[in-house]
């Protein structure tokens, strides 16, 4: 297998080809994400400790999940650079608006049915969490509204979210009340009763991903045929190391961009991962530019390389939405085999009340957790690779939506 990357002779950006380096950044992000949910079906202290606890982590469990947080800002970022690059093409903003509109509430619906089965095999659906394809769905129907606005207005109104949306952080309604669930649906994460035996929970509130993917819909604009190769990787590379030296000024200050302070501790090593442990739920300003910087750095030094390994990176980032559903029905299906293996009865499992139904107390050390991750990954391969020859092929409007 040829693991190096070399230069490659053939040109990414011509008429309506796929950009290769935005789907391989795709694609090892997916294989990144699998990696989290891996450690959340199978690592022995997946529901009783918390990763990002330095109380309780250790640096490997803890940059296990850190390397994880790439993963969703930069799905949602390409997602506006691909709605953008296909409006580009079709040159017909309605067109794209009605597109946007219609794979925002598929993406929405999804979530609430077979995402969230696949999450926790509970046909009674008494929980129901809003993660990251609700977000897009949302972020998606309001790009449908937004594309419509001058190009300059739309980065404008995308950056004033990015960077603004942390004013709100001291913000908190009243609970049980209209606006209390109106801004967790906005800014503030948390769970909301529907009755006595079922529940919502926001984990993913969308306002900084609407502002997310609006900055994303602007940076398409460094894809258009037109632009000269140099350009767009000069950009690239004054884009991507800006956001990680603001990131690591604002960190350093210590006073905005993140509703979780860092702190000197024990040691170094610690001290570090203080400094990296930003807020998720909601991403804040700097949980975003420590993960949109390297990604942009990334794609602009795997602009024009090729190899095996980018192949398989690839396939998976051209079938995002097919892989994100089949490997979380995959992960949770073999967990559930696991513990049946080790001695669980089909008696142990609560899938109404336990997280993914698993028993307490089930589980294995994180060296076992990344073999069964390489595993999953080159069980999935070869179906996402034959399901991308099909799409590829197909000319099925709803092969499109998923």
């Amino acid at each position: 297998m040829q693991v190096l990357v070399k230069d490659s002779p053939a040109p990414i950006l011509a008429g309506k080809k796929r950009i290769t380096s935005i789907d391989l950044l795709r694609g090892l992000v997916m294989i990144i994400m699998a990696l989290d949910h891996t450690r959340d079906f199978f690592h022995i202290t997946a529901q009783t400790q918390d990763p990002t606890d330095l109380a309780t982590t250790t640096p490997i469990l803890f940059f296990t999940r850190w390397i994880t947080h790439f993963c969703a800002p930069v799905f949602v970022f390409l997602a506006g650079t691909s709605a953008f690059l296909y409006g580009h093409r079709i040159q017909n903003k309605l067109q794209l608006s009605t597109f946007l509109l219609i794979r925002g509430v598929w993406l929405v619906l999804l979530e609430v049915t077979i995402i969230n089965f696949g999450f926790w095999f509970d046909v009674t659906f008494s929980f129901t969490v809003l993660q990251v394809i609700w977000a897009i769905g949302i972020s998606m129907i309001c790009l449908a509204g937004f594309i419509h606005l001058p190009f300059r207005f739309l980065l404008g109104v995308g950056l004033l979210i990015v960077f603004g949306h942390n004013l709100l952080d001291g913000i908190s309604p009243p609970t049980g009340t209209f606006a209390d669930v109106l801004f967790s649906i906005l800014h503030q994460p948390g769970p909301h009763p529907l009755d006595a035996s079922h529940t919502i929970m926001v984990m993913y509130p969308v306002l900084p991903w609407i502002g997310l993917i609006l900055v994303g819909y602007c940076f398409g604009y460094l894809y258009r045929p037109e632009l000269e190769e140099s350009f767009r990787k000069r950009t690239l590379l004054q884009l991507g190391l800006g956001c990680i030296v603001l990131f690591i000024i604002i960190r350093a200050i210590n006073f905005y961009g993140d509703p979780a302070p860092w702190s000197i501790q024990n040691t170094f090593t610690y001290s570090l991962l203080s400094f990296l442990n930003t807020t998720k739920y909601p991403p804040s300003l700097l949980y975003l530019l420590m993960t949109i910087g390297p990604a942009l750095l990334f794609l602009r030094f795997i602009e024009g390389k090729q190899g095996e390994i980018l192949k398989v990176f690839d396939v998976f980032g051209r079938v995002p939405l097919f892989y994100y559903i089949l490997h979380f029905y995959t992960i949770h299906t073999f967990s559930l085999l696991a513990a049946l293996s080790a001695g669980y009865t089909w008696s142990d499992f609560q899938f109404n009340q336990t997280f993914g139904g698993l028993p307490e107390g089930f589980g294995y050390g994180l060296g076992r957790v990344y073999l069964i991750w390489i595993c999953i990954v080159a069980i999935l391969y070869p179906i996402c690779k034959r399901y991308n020859r099909f799409k590829s092929k197909s000319t099925s409007t709803w092969v499109s939506y998923l």
